[in-house]
């Protein structure tokens, strides 16, 4: 018994959720409330960071689980608190930390959704994303070469330092970036600077990339497109991280590389046999049969070799369908001679065994007789 779920509440998942489910609920998370994406949603990003940091990390997710927060406040983290949302967001991703990334350019990040049938068969997307490039007539200069002077307001420092006074001898100091030269301490007159980027040194461009999705990728891979990402001057161009995103399938669910299903069948089925298609995730026809005289119980589970997933980057290997059979109870019976049948039936099926019991009735079509109780079918 956990002592709070507030981490986990943040994430929308439960306390017996898997380090795996956690991994997935953040990606979709982070990519939504990024402030990229929704500028004003900075604390929900921050919230977000520090319940992942936490409850990634199975010691840190043990102490939370057993004193919550306020036991991670007391010494569960290392130093002084939570490490930097976009530190965590950018490791995720494969974004590297700040250290990294003063060299390159911003990366971008996108989710895109697919189809497990997709992921089966392999499948190329276009895909259309704005970036920031040097700009082509000022060359990422900003404007006329010789012309930059230091800017007059924050005197070439790049920011501002404000001085409010909080309280009685108490003062505090506020530190922001400079409106007039966005943070480079230098700036252009209105009439040097580059009428294309406005003095900007990049300018905003689409890039249509072709995804190719390999067979047998998988729910939350990563396809990295290196240096295709945001340019900046001086800096090697950020990469393009494209993160798959599966759809659910209405019949199939995908457990590593096997695919799992469930097919509805009837009590006689289960009893006498039967044979029944399936279509793949490539349109072909399947046939799945059980002989007679095997009987089936509630829940039993058939393997099929090879018709699962395609093994990423071997794809002539596959993994297995596993078919989950769930038996129709359903019928009628009325009583003779003998009892014993539906307890036999309830030793193969279990609480599933359901009974409508006539005292005297007959059948005239579609009867069985079976150890003296007969009885009709009925379809569910």
């Amino acid at each position: 018994m956990v002592k709070e779920t507030g981490f986990y509440d943040i994430l929308g998942v439960g306390p017996a959720s898997s380090a795996e489910e956690i991994k997935k609920a953040y990606r979709k998370l982070a990519l939504k409330y990024h402030p990229d994406k929704n500028p004003n949603e900075g604390e929900k990003f921050k919230l977000i960071s520090q319940a992942y940091e936490v409850l990634s990390d199975p010691k840190k997710r043990e102490l939370y689980d057993q004193g919550g927060e306020q036991a991670i406040k007391e010494g569960g983290m290392s130093g002084s608190g939570f490490s930097s949302p976009m530190d965590i967001f950018n490791m995720f991703f494969g974004g590297g930390s700040r250290m990294q990334r003063e060299r390159k350019g911003k990366n971008v990040v996108h989710q895109l959704s697919v189809t497990l049938a997709e992921m089966y068969n392999g499948s190329t997307r276009k895909l259309g994303l704005q970036k920031n490039v040097i700009c082509e007539k000022c060359d990422g200069y900003g404007g006329k070469k010789g012309t930059l002077e230091k800017c007059s307001n924050c005197k070439g420092r790049g920011v501002q330092i404000q001085v409010q006074q909080i309280g009685p001898g108490m003062i505090q100091q506020i530190q922001s970036m400079c409106p007039d030269c966005q943070g480079q301490g230098e700036r252009f007159n209105s009439k040097d600077r580059c009428k294309n980027c406005t003095g900007q040194k990049v300018e905003r461009k689409k890039k249509i990339l072709e995804v190719h999705i390999d067979k047998g990728m998988k729910d939350g891979q990563k396809i990295t497109y290196y240096g295709e990402g945001d340019q900046e001057p001086g800096l090697e161009p950020g990469d393009v991280i494209i993160v798959l995103d599966q759809n659910e399938h209405p019949v199939f669910q995908r457990q590593h590389d096997n695919l799992i299903m469930k097919m509805e069948i009837k009590l006689v089925e289960a009893l006498c046999g039967f044979k029944r298609t399936i279509t793949t995730l490539d349109n072909r026809e399947l046939m799945i049969s059980s002989p007679p005289g095997k009987v089936l119980k509630h829940n039993d589970i058939k393997s099929v070799q090879n018709e699962g997933m395609p093994i990423y980057k071997d794809p002539c290997e596959r993994g297995q369908l596993i078919i989950q059979f769930i038996v129709s109870l359903l019928f009628l019976i009325t009583w003779d001679s003998c009892v014993c049948f539906p307890s036999t039936l309830k030793k193969y099926f279990g609480a599933c065994f359901q009974l409508q019991l006539e005292s005297d009735c007959e059948f005239q079509l579609d009867c069985f007789c079976l150890g003296g109780i007969s009885g009709k079918w009925l379809d569910l």
